[in-house]
């Protein structure tokens, strides 16, 4: 029994490697193919809000939830500093975040564009102007219901997130054209 096991390629990554990369570099003009921008990585964080102060489950409710979208076990983040007027203290429990790479970062990518994204209640595409001016975008969900993992009637509440999607670009136009290649849909 000495069969090779097919390896799986993301769809996003394949067509990346198979198509973007090629586009891009005739478009910028890049003479070395290693120039050509690329996806980094992708942070996804929520946080249950006021809820984590009144309840400690609701942390862990709101990282399981993160664990079903992203596939990958998210890290609890704590309070650096005391607040009393929010009954915060240093070191508690107030949300979780994960960082994509890799394989699971054009996964969850390729769900995020195909499915999540078109299911959200009166969408009309996502704003082109949240980048950082290196390359990075920014953007925001209010329902975690989106993600076809999340099963409406196991959720606690209804929490948003915040997605991070980092590239090797240096500039927002290169960044943009690259999401675009991933059919990211921009307004106008």
């Amino acid at each position: 029994m000495t069969k090779e096991a097919k390896t799986y390629t993301p769809r996003f990554k394949a067509r990346y490697e198979n198509e973007l990369k090629k586009a891009l570099q005739e478009k910028f003009g890049f003479k070395n193919v290693l120039e050509v921008p690329k996806l980094d990585k992708i942070v996804i964080s929520m946080s249950p809000g006021r809820d984590a102060v009144v309840d400690r489950k609701a942390v862990e409710n709101t990282a399981n939830d993160l664990a079903l979208i992203s596939g990958q076990k998210p890290v609890i983040t704590k309070a650096k500093k005391s607040n009393a007027s929010f009954k915060v203290r240093e070191g508690m429990d107030m949300g979780c975040k994960v960082t994509l790479r890799g394989e699971r970062m054009y996964e969850f990518l390729d769900r995020f564009v195909t499915i999540a994204l078109p299911r959200v209640r009166d969408f009309r595409g996502i704003n082109g102007k949240s980048f950082d001016g290196r390359g990075n975008y920014a953007m925001g969900i209010k329902e975690q219901i989106v993600f076809p993992e999340i099963e409406y009637d196991k959720v606690d509440k209804i929490r948003g997130m915040d997605i991070i999607i980092c590239t090797t670009a240096s500039n927002d136009e290169q960044a943009k054209e690259l999401l675009r290649g991933f059919e990211m849909p921009f307004k106008n």
